[in-house]
């Protein structure tokens, strides 16, 4: 057996994955499974330590090491899992030595090898050539975080931002490109904090634009969640490259203003709303999705209204919805909390918000003719993320299809030939 990797939650832990079977089988590891976990919620940490039994129970012999979000904020209670042999904090998965003991047989005072992840003060720049199993590249270019929402523990297992410099990441891009990759995602915990701490403190937008400038050949560059706050006059001014994808995720989290300032944000429902129609106004087909919190601490019927409500006034697409979760040690689990089966009811109908915003979405296509990106399992991507079905297609093409329908997985489309 080979190294298999289980990845759960954000894109930057896709990113992660390949850097992390690169690293161990460096080091000379094989027969062995990597976990790497969310911390988000507390049902991400229990699929994970599932994920861990299952990965025992079929495969006795291999070696199980657990890292990520969850490994380093609760390391204690994957080290006590008979199934795990390693638990490695988040700052040291992606080194080639720390797998070493498991190819040595090497003794351990502990299997729990974690560290203080808030002493961590540089982001090496791990590159890597394409992404195992991916048809679009992940690009990290920023990790950890700064801010405190009363909410979240990821700081706790991410530690304090950090950039990755603009070279090394556009040498990267360029490395992506050269293997065949026609689109890639820049990928952080906090992408928009991207950059105060390198020389000259660039911006996510100046990054953005030295990409654009200095590797031509990349057909779809693509960022991950945003916080719209944090936008920058220079990610602005990208917005018109048509390169840029016209899709962004916004870490929205309520719709109501109360409920934002008992999470600790930094926007209001206003300031939201404000970059959303400046953005349009730049960029006219630019389409939106959102993260928002159900059942957020002592929100009120009327204080979800205006997250429900949201949704349509901003004309959101695609929504990424979940009951709130307490995580011990943050603010949050201290505060009056919402009934869980409320909270689930709520989460329902913020996807089922969605649902209608994206359907109303698929239908503004019919007729257009769009570039799609073909990827694994029959299906492909629009500019504007939306799925299409494709057949017979090589994984990461582009094509150009004109669309003649819709259903409930996305839209239904021609293949007119191979995009240039």
């Amino acid at each position: 057996m080979a190294i298999e990797t289980l990845t759960f939650g954000c894109r930057l832990n896709a990113y992660e994955g390949a850097v992390m079977k690169a690293e161990a089988e460096k080091a000379g590891l094989d027969n062995a499974i990597i976990v790497n976990t969310c911390a988000v919620t507390a049902e991400a940490v229990k699929q994970a330590k599932q994920a861990v039994r299952k990965a025992r129970r079929d495969n006795p012999t291999a070696r199980i090491i657990v890292t990520g979000c969850a490994a380093q904020t609760e390391a204690r209670s994957f080290g006590d899992m008979d199934e795990v042999d390693l638990v490695i904090g988040n700052n040291d998965k992606l080194k080639a030595e720390s797998y070493r003991p498991m190819v040595f047989g090497a003794p351990l005072n502990d299997k729990v090898q974690v560290n203080d992840i808030m002493s961590v003060r540089e982001t090496a720049g791990h590159l890597i050539e394409g992404m195992d199993n991916h048809t679009r590249a992940f690009v990290q270019v920023q990790n950890g975080c700064d801010h405190r929402c009363t909410f979240c523990i990821i700081p706790f297992g991410r530690g304090p931002s950090r950039s990755v410099p603009m070279g090394l990441v556009v040498d990267q891009i360029k490395k992506l490109v050269a293997n065949g990759h026609a689109e890639v995602v820049l990928t952080g915990v906090d992408i928009t904090s991207y950059g105060p701490d390198l020389p000259g403190a660039p911006s996510l937008g100046t990054l953005v634009q030295a990409i654009l400038k200095h590797v031509p050949d990349l057909p779809r560059l693509r960022i991950s969640s945003i916080d719209s706050i944090e936008a920058d006059p220079a990610l602005y001014e990208a917005v018109s490259d048509k390169r840029l994808m016209p899709h962004l995720h916004l870490s929205l989290q309520s719709g109501d203003d109360l409920i934002l300032k008992r999470m600790k944000r930094r926007h209001l429902r206003e300031d939201a709303l404000g970059v959303i129609a400046r953005l349009r106004a730049l960029r006219p087909d630019m389409v939106f999705g959102a993260d928002i919190i159900a059942g957020f601490p002592t929100e009120t019927d009327a204080m979800f209204a205006n997250s429900l409500s949201f949704i349509t006034e901003a004309n959101l697409t695609y929504i990424h919805a979940f009951p709130y979760s307490p995580r011990p040690g943050t603010p949050a689990a201290r505060m009056p909390q919402v009934d869980k089966g409320t909270a689930k009811k709520r989460a329902a109908l913020l996807r089922a918000a969605g649902e209608k915003q994206f359907a109303a979405l698929c239908a503004t296509r019919i007729g257009a003719i769009e570039s799609v990106l073909v990827e694994r399992g029959g299906i492909g991507r629009t500019e504007h993320f939306i799925p299409v079905g494709v057949a017979d297609a090589e994984p990461g093409t582009l094509l150009t299809m004109q669309v003649t329908g819709f259903d409930a997985n996305g839209l239904v489309g021609e293949p007119l030939r191979a995009a240039a």
